[in-house]
Order: structure tokens, then C-alpha cells, then sequence
């Protein structure tokens, strides 16, 4: 049985949300790496939006959100418990908190990251606004190690490819800000295997025509 194809873009911190996703759950795809400025029209034609990630699953469905594919990974195998089905309050909150990254959050940080782009205000009135959503997570970072529990969960893996991106604007500003919680968590995801793991290059699919077998269980 063939595997699922996977288009990604190494940087893009959806495309990084997807990769955790099946990499945490121990399933494997066919990876195809991609340019943005150069997509494949394979790829369009299973996602006309032509963004990425885009999952083509076996039997050709698609899964077009970053989210979707990290739930359905997880709801294939979930050791870890990174979907809080044992604790389905949490569950809630996750959900809050992704919503709120990929909303509001995701908006300053587009302003904030391209500033040049948007001079109705200043880059560090963007980094402001952005501030809200870091300043929450650093209140739920002083009480525990992660952001829901002293264990890692979706909501972790979730948004910290982002706020790798908000940190990476001005690295000088964001390590000496005064969120010591955000930049030890940020800090301990970014030195993890599994960060590693997801960010190792692939040439690009057009160029070699070449997919990679991404994740732990293959197919025949």
C-alpha cells in the first residue's frame, strides 16, 4: 500500500505543525519538499489554495489544514497523549489557545515580521500587539513546564513553530524581554530531536524528483 504524500516547505511553521504531527504519532509519508515560488502541479491540483501542508491520502482525499493533519496522525497512534483524550478539559483549552495563535496572534505576527509591508504603524506596535498572546503563554508557563502540563501537548507542538517565527524578528529584543518561561520552552523545543528531526533538508521534489519516506512506520 502506498504511503501518503505529504507537500511541505521546511520553513513554513504550518509545514512544521504537519511533520510533528505524523512524526509524534510514529506514522510515515512520502515527503515531497517544495518551493512556494515554484508549486507543483500536482499539488494544485489537489489543493487549488496552493498553500502548504497538503496531505494526499491513499485512497486521494485530502487533508488541507495543518491542524487536521496533526489530528490525524495523532488519532492513529497517540502514545505521548499529545490529543488530551484523558483529559478532555484540557482539551478545550488547547483548542482555545491554537485558535487564538493561528488567529489574532497570527495576524500581528504577519505585520509584526513584514512591518515594512504595513507603515500604518510601527514594526514595535506590531510586536506589541503580538505581546498579548506571549504574555499569556508566559502566565501558563509559570505553572507548569509545558503549556497545559508539566508534558508537552498538541497545543505545544501547535504553536511553537510560531513563536519561533515572532522571536526570530529580533532575536536581540526577544532574549532579553521579560518572558523567561516563553524562552526556556522555546528554547528546550528548539534543542529537542524532534525539531531537529523535522527541520533536516530534502532537496526539492521538482528539482530531483524525488519524494523522502518521513516518520517511523513504512509501508510495503
Amino acid at each position: 500500500m502506498s504511503l501518503p504524500i505529504l507537500y511541505s516547505f521546511r520553513r513554513c511553521p504550518y509545514a512544521m505543525r504537519a511533520r510533528l504531527g505524523i512524526m509524534l504519532s510514529g506514522e510515515s509519508v512520502d515527503l515531497r519538499e517544495i518551493i512556494l515560488k515554484h508549486k507543483p502541479q500536482a499539488m494544485l491540483d489537489a489543493s487549488p489554495k496552493g498553500t502548504v501542508p497538503v496531505l494526499v491520502l491513499s485512497d486521494g482525499s485530502v487533508i488541507e489544514e495543518s491542524i487536521e493533519i496533526m489530528c490525524w496522525a495523532l488519532a492513529k497512534s497517540d502514545p505521548a497523549d499529545l490529543l488530551l483524550q484523558r483529559t478532555p478539559a484540557l482539551q478545550e483549552v488547547a483548542k482555545a489557545l491554537i485558535q487564538t495563535n493561528d488567529g489574532s496572534f497570527k495576524s500581528w505576527l504577519d505585520k509584526y515580521k513584514y512591518a515594512d509591508r504595513y507603515p500604518e504603524m510601527s514594526e514595535q506596535y506590531y510586536r506589541q500587539q503580538g505581546e498579548v498572546f506571549i504574555a499569556q503563554l508566559e502566565s501558563l508557563l509559570n505553572k507548569n513546564q509545558h503549556l497545559l502540563t508539566d508534558s508537552p501537548s498538541i497545543a505545544d507542538y501547535a504553536i511553537y513553530p510560531f513563536i519561533r517565527q515572532f522571536a526570530g524578528v529580533d532575536k536581540t529584543w526577544f532574549e532579553n524581554a521579560d518572558y523567561p518561561n516563553v524562552q526556556r520552552w522555546l528554547t528546550t523545543h528548539l534543542n529537542s530531536s524532534e525539531f531537529k528531526t523535522i527541520m533536516k533538508k530534502y532537496p526539492t521534489w521538482l528539482e530531483s524528483n524525488q519524494s523522502f519516506k518521513f516518520g517511523n512506520r513504512y509501508s510495503d
